[in-house]
């Protein structure tokens, strides 16, 4: 019998957490969410088989991986293409397999752009809100494909809407993060006029991730043209921000390369429609364009 069940007869009349009155079993599930797994050594049985060693084919232990909106159609003229979401969490499920914690952010492009809904006439603010919305919808849908795979997952708005998903406080997504779970981020930053680049370049900083990593299809880096257009583009093996907002490289807005390049950190550009791209781009295999200070 799990032995924090011997702390049922004290707690079961928690008056915030119905859910433990009306179901005892669920007390073990929700100590563990609530408790670090030193925390809760004492009350486990002891384990004496052999620890588990993972082999850890990649010098990063937390990362954002950015994504578009459009990423998740696949190749629909809009909305959510189911397998491809489901491709997309496999990818990230051989990341987190090898212990990395990892941070998302997910743009909305594929449901509603902030931009194009104010280039119609809309109230450019009030697009804004609406584009954050769409992410909020993608990452639910980003989440449920993790967790059909095992993986747990958090979505954390930067809008409160706690029936759906939490609130952005940094030390809570920190500890999310810490006990191996993936944590997406929705919302944007919370303010119009910001992009998600810039919002997954902030959170990248707040939760001190060693690196971005922009996922896009049909490319492979960052190229001096459009190489869809241009048969001569040319591809870069690494790149300064600096040089990025000089040759107006369409990479991140300049809000975003600003915020990257101030405080060192890198941007890894990489296909993300390549099969084991994410987890091969870790180790340090693979084409991509490394972005840095």
């Amino acid at each position: 019998m799990d032995k924090t069940l011997q702390f049922w007869p004290h707690i079961a009349q928690m008056p915030k957490r119905p859910d433990i009155a009306l179901n005892p079993a669920r007390f073990s599930d929700i100590l563990r969410e609530i408790l670090s797994p030193s925390q809760m050594e004492p009350f486990m049985a002891a384990d004496t088989s052999s620890p588990v060693t993972i082999e850890k084919d990649t010098k990063f232990n937390r990362v954002m991986l950015k994504i578009s909106g459009e990423a998740l159609m696949g190749d629909q003229g809009m909305g959510l293409h189911p397998p491809t979401v489901e491709r997309i969490a496999r990818e990230v499920k051989t990341v987190h397999d090898l212990g990395v914690e990892i941070c998302m952010v997910i743009g909305g492009g594929n449901i509603f752009r902030g931009l194009s809904g104010a280039a119609q006439g809309m109230e450019r603010t009030t697009a804004d809100y609406m584009g954050m919305l769409a992410t909020v919808m993608n990452a639910l849908a980003m989440q449920s494909a993790l967790e059909s795979i095992g993986v747990f997952t958090r979505v954390i708005s930067a809008i409160r809407m706690d029936e759906v998903c939490e609130p952005y406080i940094r030390r809570r997504a920190v500890r999310h993060l810490e006990k191996k779970r993936v944590c997406i981020f929705a919302a944007g930053t919370g303010n119009p006029y910001f992009t998600t680049d810039t919002a997954a370049t902030l959170r990248a900083n707040e939760m001190a991730c060693e690196a971005i990593f922009m996922g896009k299809n049909g490319v492979d880096g960052i190229y001096d043209k459009d190489p869809a257009t241009n048969a001569d583009a040319v591809r870069y093996e690494d790149i300064t921000y600096d040089e990025v907002l000089a040759k107006h490289l369409k990479v991140m807005d300049a809000s975003a390369i600003a915020l990257a390049r101030d405080n060192n950190l890198p941007l890894i550009v990489f296909p993300l429609d390549e099969p084991g791209g994410f987890k091969g781009i870790l180790a340090g295999k693979g084409t991509y364009t490394t972005v840095h200070s």
